[in-house]
């Protein structure tokens, strides 16, 4: 089943006279990427606003990237605050877990080239997720371990928790 939405005779319109497309992706993005789609379908590329498809692309790359990346921060922040401070552990503390962790494995799956960064990804966030916890615990800096001290497999099993 294709979930494209059908193109409006103004739509069509649109994309049979496209040289005005620059303008379209600065007034209408939602028409200009229907209109966009269009014209790579029907290989008219010459018609087609390449170096803001280029752009736009791009920017959906570093999107995934930086949205994977802030799971990961967000899975070690709530790890840490629940090893390092038992008696205030929540309900909300393990949702967080479940949900990021859930965002985790359904952008790797759907992403399998941002899963073999996972590791960087993981170095990256953790003097981030060290410095909310610490914030958010109030215990100092130098309680939390200078070097993640989570395994890729602890951080993505949705059943792990720190003792």
């Amino acid at each position: 089943m294709d979930d494209r939405p059908e193109a409006t005779d103004a739509e069509t319109e649109a994309v049979e006279t496209s040289s005005d497309a620059p303008t379209a992706y600065e007034r209408d993005f939602y028409l200009w990427c229907l209109q966009q789609a269009e014209l790579l379908r029907l290989r008219r590329f010459a018609q087609a606003d390449l170096p803001n498809i280029v752009e736009e692309l791009e920017s959906m790359g570093r999107s995934l990237r930086s949205s994977l990346r802030s799971s990961y921060r967000l899975v070690i922040a709530h790890l840490l605050k629940w090893e390092y401070q038992p008696a205030m552990r929540s309900a909300s503390w393990e949702i967080t877990i479940l949900r990021e962790r859930s965002h985790i494995e359904d952008i790797e799956e759907d992403n399998p080239s941002l899963r073999a960064e996972a590791s960087s990804f993981v170095e990256s966030a953790y003097g981030r997720a060290r410095k909310e916890a610490q914030t958010e615990t109030k215990l100092p800096l130098s309680a939390f371990p200078a070097e993640c001290p989570y395994t890729l497999d602890q951080l993505r099993d949705p059943d792990w928790l720190p003792a």
